[in-house]
């Protein structure tokens, strides 16, 4: 029996719940975008001030990843994933009870610590546990990050009719749900076998073809923020509106996540994929910049954005996997502290050029920053292709032994 045939839905339970509690985790990220407008009315807020929200969010899940193996490699991987869950669950509820956009903005970086606990986790745990091995367990978490992104803002933009409150609650209710089917369908992982030093995310940085991917994905994830927390602010629409338009974004992330990146990866190599998908964003960037003020254009430029973030986000997680010579958990906090530098500081670098410039260069520089990833990853193109020949390898490997090369691991423990 083959590996290889194993349907993407044909996974133990415990992998259900856990990409479950990713698609609530994602939620978050674009949870948000519909109510910005609406925040920054009723709590007589700046736009630079309502995208802090993004900011705080991104930038402590970032920090906080450099310390998510200390602490799993200490408790254990099932009970770090309920400690993410928990304090997701606390400060989403207290953002929602908030009444200044500085308290949403504190609570909001509170989230982002859970988040980290979650994230870096729940990826090791996927791969570990699904079946149909390592490129298939990355099509499953991106395609819970893809269905994350596309619910979020259409859960937000529908709460938000209501008031800008509900989203937040309903994100802490959802998170009650996965927390509580996470403790019953994860078994209780093995009690890890070595202790994680707290360094070893920044010290795995020094591996040229990690960092190479992690830079490239700060300049991508600079410009995939400037869109995401930036462009709701100059369409003016309703938050249903707004909903409505990034859950066709988030629709087109999760297709071609989960459809369009692994083909063109097998056809083209991850190299040649992403300097198409890098180049083609860059450009639909430039669109928005040139035509901020046209909405038909700024609505279409966004939705299509799904698509080059789709191929990326998938393409970019497996690459990042397969070139860093480290544990696996190491290796994706390590690329997340970098790449989620980028997407915390973009929202609110974005709202100040809005505010001191106009519309239009915020939109207009992510494009150049989108363009630098492209220069950037160029760098590491050898080391590309030999993570796409460690790939084939792979696949060779379940083939004949019907098992994930890596399934004994500890990398992925």
């Amino acid at each position: 029996m083959h590996a290889a045939k194993t349907s993407l839905f044909n996974q133990p339970k415990a992998v259900f719940a856990v990409a479950f509690a990713c698609v609530i985790s994602f939620m978050g990220i674009g949870l948000v975008d519909p109510i910005l407008p609406a925040i920054s009315e009723d709590l007589h807020a700046t736009p630079s001030q309502t995208t802090l929200l993004f900011t705080s969010y991104m930038i402590v899940t970032a920090v906080a990843m450099l310390i998510t193996n200390w602490v799993s490699s200490r408790i254990g991987a099932k009970t770090t994933l309920l400690l993410g869950l928990t304090i997701i669950v606390v400060f989403a509820g207290l953002a929602g009870l908030s009444g200044s956009v500085s308290g949403i903005v504190a609570f909001r970086a509170g989230w982002g610590l859970g988040n980290a606990l979650f994230i870096a986790t729940s990826l090791a745990a996927i791969v570990s546990s699904a079946r149909g091995g390592f490129a298939g367990a990355i099509i499953l978490y991106e395609a819970a990050l893809g269905l994350g992104i596309a619910a979020g803002p259409l859960l937000g933009g529908t709460l938000g009719t209501i008031s800008w409150r509900g989203p937040f609650f309903g994100v802490s209710a959802l998170m009650l749900i996965a927390l509580i089917a996470t403790i019953v369908l994860l078994p209780r992982s093995p009690k890890p076998d070595h202790h994680t030093s707290i360094s070893a995310p920044l010290r795995a940085l020094r591996h040229r073809g990690l960092l190479t991917i992690s830079l490239a994905a700060l300049c991508y994830n600079w410009g995939f923020f400037t869109m995401l927390g930036y462009a709701p602010f100059p369409m003016n629409i309703s938050a249903i509106n707004l909903g409505w338009v990034f859950f066709g974004w988030g629709l087109l992330v999760a297709f071609f996540s989960i459809i369009a990146a692994p083909r063109m990866q097998a056809r083209w190599g991850t190299a040649r994929s992403l300097y198409a998908a890098f180049g083609l964003f860059a450009v639909d960037l430039a669109v928005m910049a040139i035509w901020t003020d046209v909405l038909a254009v700024l609505i279409a430029t966004v939705v299509a954005a799904g698509i080059f973030i789709g191929i990326n986000n998938t393409l970019t997680t497996q690459a990042v996997m397969m070139v860093a010579p480290v544990e696996r958990p190491v290796a994706s906090a390590a690329y997340s502290f970098v790449r989620f530098i980028g997407g915390g500081l973009a929202p609110f670098v974005a709202s100040r050029l809005a505010e001191e410039w106009n519309d239009h260069l915020p939109f207009a520089i992510g494009s150049f920053v989108v363009l630098c990833a492209v220069v950037i990853l160029a760098t590491g193109h050898r080391t590309i292709d030999q993570a796409d020949a460690g790939m084939t390898g792979e696949k060779d490997v379940e083939e004949s032994t019907g098992e994930p090369e890596f399934a004994n691991s500890p990398a992925v423990a």
